[in-house]
């Protein structure tokens, strides 16, 4: 499986199991603001366990997290910081292989969060990712849950110079079997018509932050779609799930509390679901939130047989 590409894993997880700062409502970004080297050596660790691509440390540097006066006076600083992490982890690393760097950007407005989304209020929020994350060699614009959201986003980065991934997140919560849906409950069918109709053609479609469980169906729907248009039939596809629990959309909001992992979902089982997303089509996997160094080792390996 040589064709396969290996994200990282969940850096907020990560930063908390190698004891950087982490606390709400900072989350992943509490280690830049006092304790960046943990940030590098997150990066490292899956690196090491066969990442080739790891994700620049921005998810949280939103007023979200960090709070609005802090986001408007440190915001572009810590972006800066975050790219240069993921720099310094690739320089001192020494792989032998090829690491990518993509620059994250998140669900500006609330993780799993689609009614709040504001265009007026993500737009400068946006802009200012964009104009601080040019130096990755991708943009990966991930978590989003909602059609308006995945629009807005590549409107505001139609024209750089590297590729964007689109990763949208999946309703868990009231799955339908056979109609898989963002978390707004519009279908995966429809948000891919809207992205095709607008520029920039993404490089990547990929499903993220949703239980291992539904990405099949998600991942098999854009597959066919891609594969049946010569405009988009060269679009990778990509997973990485969470191991959370189920987060009930109505009731819950993302990184409000401390999410209670799953025990059963070991990294072998995590490999297993895997190899079912690489059979439908998926050449990108990796994982999401609790998802760390030993589940990519696994999959790494299933990439190497």
């Amino acid at each position: 499986m040589s064709n396969i590409t290996i994200l990282d894993g969940g850096m907020g997880r990560q930063l908390h199991v190698i004891g950087a700062p982490f606390r709400q409502p900072e989350w992943s970004a509490l280690a830049l603001l006092e304790a960046p080297h943990y940030v590098c050596q997150a990066h490292m660790d899956f690196i090491k366990a066969g990442a080739d691509i790891i994700t620049v440390n921005s998810y949280a540097i939103v007023p979200f997290h960090i709070g609005e006066e802090r986001f408007a006076t440190k915001g572009a600083a810590l972006l800066q910081l975050a790219v240069e992490m993921a720099m310094k982890a690739r320089t001192e690393a020494k792989s032998k292989r090829q690491i990518k760097i993509a620059g994250s950007v998140p669900p500006v407005c609330g993780s799993y969060a689609p009614q709040y989304f504001d265009k007026k209020t993500a737009l400068p929020i946006l802009e200012l990712f964009r104009d601080n994350l040019q130096a990755c060699d991708l943009i990966l614009a991930e978590t989003l849950s909602s059609i308006e959201e995945v629009i807005t986003v590549q409107n505001v980065f139609a024209d750089i110079s590297v590729p964007l991934w689109i990763s949208m997140t999946l309703d868990d919560s009231k799955h339908i079997e056979g109609r898989p849906c963002l978390r707004s409950e519009e279908t995966v069918a429809d948000a891919l018509a809207a992205i095709f109709t607008h520029k920039p053609m993404p490089q990547a479609i990929l499903f993220n932050c949703s239980q291992p469980e539904i990405m099949e169906e998600a991942i098999h729907t854009a597959h066919e779609i891609c594969a049946h248009d010569t405009k988009t039939k060269d679009i990778k596809i990509g997973v990485y799930a969470n191991a959370f629990e189920p987060k009930d959309k109505e009731t819950s909001k993302a990184n409000e509390d401390y999410s209670v992992l799953r025990p059963d979902l070991t990294p072998q089982l995590y490999a297993q679901f895997a190899k079912t997303w690489i059979a439908k089509g998926a050449t990108i996997i990796g994982g999401c939130c609790g998802i760390g160094p030993d589940y990519i080792r696994q999959i790494k390996d299933i990439a190497s047989a």
